[in-house]
């Protein structure tokens, strides 16, 4: 992107970090933005840039509801004005260290399981010894846990699952092996300031909307080591009258999460509407 706000967003970024995160994203190299401390802060900044750039060409729109997918409830929490983008910066920063210190400490891993339903996901979870890590959609679930639980759910899961597939990550991330950094990430976060969203954010752990201030708190906290429950999110969100849901960051997954969750909805993946505007600018002035 282009965009002065764009810029202006990776250029902040870079002075909250006191480090040059931005060249990191647009030049590598790729194995260390690829560190979970990183990828966590590239994924923020990017999502922010994008929709600083979206609230500029739909300046009229008002969301009755934001949401993220993991870190990406940082995002929704900035939209949502619960938290400053500074701050949203500085948290994302020692969550990914404390995750990342996690995972060093006790080896563990993830993995999608496509094709099972929840249910037979949870009947091998309990024989294995994993948790469900997200719930992304009817038919996709992601379990988390330490490497040799996690072998012996695969093994379950093989005869069953249409497609298995492990995630490159360095942790059990949202399990019990998260646990160990809640404390400390706690107290940190209780030295920032939070405000009540508006609109309200719905949550990850819950799947239900957050109004409050102490809300917010007790979510990002819980989020280390709980479920992210997309699918229930979306479809709270739904059932309270949404029709249209607006993707602000890199890629479309969510897009892909949200059409399979129910194919009567709207979806909009802002990355691919604003850079079709971008280009079709380019075309006007190449004319």
């Amino acid at each position: 992107m282009t965009s002065p706000r764009s810029k202006k967003v990776f250029g902040l970024g870079d002075d909250v970090l006191g480090f040059p995160l931005s060249r990191l994203c647009f030049e590598g190299p790729l194995d260390m933005l690829s560190q979970t401390q990183n990828q966590q802060l590239a994924i923020l900044l990017t999502s922010i840039a994008y929709l600083e750039v979206l609230k500029e060409e739909e300046e009229d729109s008002q969301p009755m509801f934001t949401a993220g997918h993991s870190v990406g409830e940082y995002v929704a929490l900035v939209a949502s004005r619960a938290i400053s983008f500074e701050d949203a910066v500085r948290l994302v920063w020692e969550r990914g260290r404390l995750m990342q210190e996690a995972g060093g400490r006790e080896k563990g891993g993830m993995a999608a399981i496509i094709g099972l339903d929840r249910e037979e996901i949870e009947e091998i979870c309990k024989a294995s010894g994993v948790e469900m890590a997200n719930v992304n959609c009817p038919g996709q679930v992601v379990i988390s846990g330490p490497e040799e639980y996690l072998e012996t759910a695969l093994e379950l899961a093989q005869p069953r699952a249409k497609r298995i597939v492990p995630l490159r990550v360095s942790g059990a991330f949202h399990s019990r092996l998260m646990r160990e950094v809640r404390e400390e990430f706690s107290h940190i976060v209780a030295s920032f300031s939070i405000s009540d969203p508006f609109p309200p954010v719905v949550s990850n752990v819950k799947g239900e909307p957050l109004t409050k201030a102490s809300e917010i708190e007790t979510e990002i906290v819980d989020q280390l080591s709980c479920p992210v429950k997309w699918q229930d999110s979306v479809e709270k969100m739904i059932d309270m009258g949404v029709d249209e849901f607006w993707e602000v960051g890199p890629g479309e997954v969510l897009c892909g999460l949200i059409r399979r969750i129910n194919k009567t909805v709207s979806v909009v993946n802002a990355e691919r509407r604003l850079n079709l505007r971008e280009e079709r600018c380019l075309n006007l002035r190449e004319r």
